[in-house]
């Protein structure tokens, strides 16, 4: 079936053209960085994790999402996902591997993650980490190409193949949830000494991912006359307006813990992202545009008028997925490690080829999930 992505028009062409491009340019970067070291991040002491680990983390989140067509589809037998359900399963393909290449750029030498199979450790978290991503990458690729061979044949998908998709639905929680527990179970740091982090993590994938979803659903829809009942986008939207108003009270739980109680190290972190620390107030700008995006969604999302309509729902989706993407893609990382914990204000901002190696995995994402897309768009295609 592949062989289907081969078969385009100038437009899928030039945009194929554009991915590569672009990878190519990231590329290029990677090797400056492998030949120089993470020296050429605006990475430090301080300051170990950053860009490239805060894309892992959403990422992670909007692979996690495909789970909010897979339940309903299959659990409760919701025949207005039927066509879409392929759609989110491949999304999350590309955002694995999207987060499992951004675990390569983030290290020096990346031949040491062989060190994680050779000699495993049962106790490390990031030992389970590495066990259910590579898990759900290879649940959601037999899955989602096992049933687009079956569409092509005209039959119904394999017996066996029922056990995988219900597996598929605790592993997507855990993906997440593993996630939280590396930083959570980072004592030292008090910005994600949080048990409600894995919850949160969860509640804003299962937003931002299906909104993510969504939008590429509608530029697929344009380019490719997919058909998507009005059905499934209102309950899509639902979903998307559930779980984003469980994140928001999430948030506004934390800040109320954090500033009521007066916990002097949690404090520290919300200070710096919110309000900044003397001259250090480069977050500040993100922080309250992510709380101005969220809460113009979130009301665009509850008002039934504004998310029945085509124009605002795609706004409101725009919102939070960038939304999304500053509280866990940006702030989340930063606010941990800025200040450390002798209150030292070592602020972090990703240099020019840090910006490029991402956009360049970015590019591989997208050209993987354009593929994906291009053959089951063609099998839809011949079987109606």
């Amino acid at each position: 079936m592949l062989e289907k992505a081969l078969q385009g028009n100038k437009a899928y062409w030039g945009w194929i053209a554009t991915l590569l491009a672009f990878i190519g340019v990231g590329f290029g970067c990677y090797m400056y960085q492998l030949n120089q070291g993470l020296a050429i991040t605006g990475l430090s002491r301080d300051v170990s994790w950053g860009l490239y680990i805060g894309q892992l983390t959403y990422m992670v989140g909007i692979a996690a999402s495909a789970v909010m067509l897979v339940l309903p589809y299959y659990l409760h037998n919701y025949k207005a996902f039927g066509k879409l359900v392929i759609f989110g399963e491949f999304l999350a393909v590309s955002a694995v591997v999207v987060c499992l290449l951004f675990v390569i750029v983030d290290l020096g030498q990346p031949q040491r993650l062989l060190n994680v199979i050779l000699h495993p450790t049962p106790s490390s978290v990031l030992f389970w980490d590495m066990v259910v991503l590579n898990g759900y990458l290879f649940l959601n690729i037999i899955i989602g190409w096992s049933v687009l061979h079956a569409v092509k044949k005209g039959v119904p998908p394999a017996n066996w193949l029922k056990f995988l998709i219900y597996l598929s639905i605790p592993w997507a929680v855990s993906i997440h949830t593993v996630t939280a527990f590396l930083y959570a179970g980072l004592p030292g740091r008090y910005f994600w000494l949080d048990s409600l982090l894995a919850a949160s993590f969860l509640a804003s994938a299962f937003a931002a991912g299906p909104s993510l979803l969504l939008l590429i659903l509608f530029v697929v829809r344009r380019v490719a006359n997919l058909e998507i009942p009005k059905e499934a986008i209102q309950t899509m939207a639902k979903i998307i307006t559930y779980a984003w108003t469980i994140n928001v009270f999430m948030v506004g739980l934390k800040i109320f813990t954090i500033y009521y109680s007066q916990h002097p190290g949690k404090m520290l972190g919300f200070d710096y992202l919110y309000f900044g620390y003397e001259d250090y107030t480069q977050m500040v700008p993100w922080m309250w545009n992510f709380v101005f995006l969220a809460l113009v969604a979130l009301a665009l999302l509850i008002h039934p008028g504004t998310r029945n309509n085509q124009t605002t729902l795609t706004i409101a989706l725009v919102m939070v997925f960038v939304a999304g993407w500053i509280d866990k893609g940006l702030a989340l990382v930063i606010g941990g490690f800025v200040p450390n914990p002798f209150k030292v204000y070592t602020e972090y901002w990703p240099t020019i080829p840090e910006v490029f190696i991402t956009i360049g995995v970015y590019a591989i994402g997208l050209l993987i999930l354009t593929i994906l897309y291009k053959v089951a768009l063609s099998v839809q295609e011949e079987s109606t």
